[in-house]
């Protein structure tokens, strides 16, 4: 199914327009498994009505909007009052200013991510020139835009030869880092820990990361199942893994990821035991050969 357009504008900075149009970058809902309620005795599926608990089902005039101010006491707010201070509805992506690529903490992402395309054969010039520009100067465009009635901050950068829009959450929408750092203290480490640590991250680091071999297991398991009860099948679960890996030593672990590192593919990890057990384990059995 081709993909539909969720927006149609400019992209604007300086005196420049270009003409946009802008796609979700996500799979649609309708491609993943989603399950419903059904009532048991009969299969059909749940309702969900909206009801007042001293006059039972009402009707959707006669829902109004309210703010809980104290409990149990509400102002009410009409729709054409918000109506009133919602931002003016443009067709421009704005930008506000270039700034370098990747200078945004990651936890400003919102997870909304959009690609952008030229709307027109008489946008593909500019577009082009603009996504060739930042992509040499290693510039993101930090950009003001309204969508669904809502204000937003957008961060636009170059991916391959077309341009992405990510949604990014306002500063007051973030819980401040303050709070989670006087719960984490800063700590001394060994320097053999250290060095350890930072041999297994060069082990383990790539330049070109491939996130096509990441799966979502649950989905695809989803999906077998569906398929199967719709195929009549009998459906079986594969056993628990008895073996469960166990952490020791921070040291130890270290070193033994880094061996593991150097291991060719598909080559069994060494066993590993419980903090403390190692030395329980060889006194145990001393005493059972006196």
């Amino acid at each position: 199914m081709a993909s539909r357009s969720v927006w149609r504008g400019f992209l604007r900075f300086s005196l420049v327009s270009v003409p946009v149009t802008l796609y979700s970058a996500d799979r649609s809902v309708s491609e993943t498994i989603n399950l419903n309620q059904l009532h048991a005795p009969c299969n059909s599926r749940i309702q969900y009505r909206k009801t007042c608990p001293q006059h039972g089902e009402v009707k959707s005039d006669e829902i109004v909007t309210g703010y809980e101010f104290e409990e149990g006491k509400y102002v009410i707010v009409d729709a054409s009052e918000i109506e009133k201070i919602r931002p003016p509805k443009e067709k421009g992506i704005n930008v506000a200013s270039f700034i370098t690529d990747g200078s945004i903490d990651a936890r400003y992402f919102t997870g909304k991510n959009y690609h952008l395309v030229p709307d027109g054969p008489i946008a593909r010039t500019p577009y082009a020139l603009l996504q060739r520009a930042m992509a040499d100067s290693g510039r993101a465009a930090l950009c003001e835009l309204v969508m669904r009635t809502r204000k937003n901050i957008a961060l636009v950068r170059p991916l391959g030869n077309i341009l992405t829009l990510s949604i990014l959450s306002y500063e007051a929408e973030l819980k401040g880092m303050k709070e989670f750092e006087d719960n984490v203290q800063r700590l001394e480490v060994s320097p053999a820990e250290l060095k350890l640590a930072t041999q297994l991250i060069d082990q383990m680091s790539v330049d070109d990361p491939d996130l096509d071999q990441y799966q979502d297991d649950y989905e695809t398991k989803l999906q077998q199942l569906v398929e199967a009860k719709i195929a009549g099948k009998e459906i079986v679960e594969e056993p628990a893994d008895a073996e469960t890996p166990q952490v020791i030593n921070l040291m130890e672990t270290l070193q033994r990821s880094i061996a593991q590192a150097k291991r060719p593919a598909g080559a069994k990890p060494p066993k590993m035991v419980a903090p403390g057990t190692a030395g329980k384990t060889k006194e145990a059995r001393k005493r059972k050969t006196s």
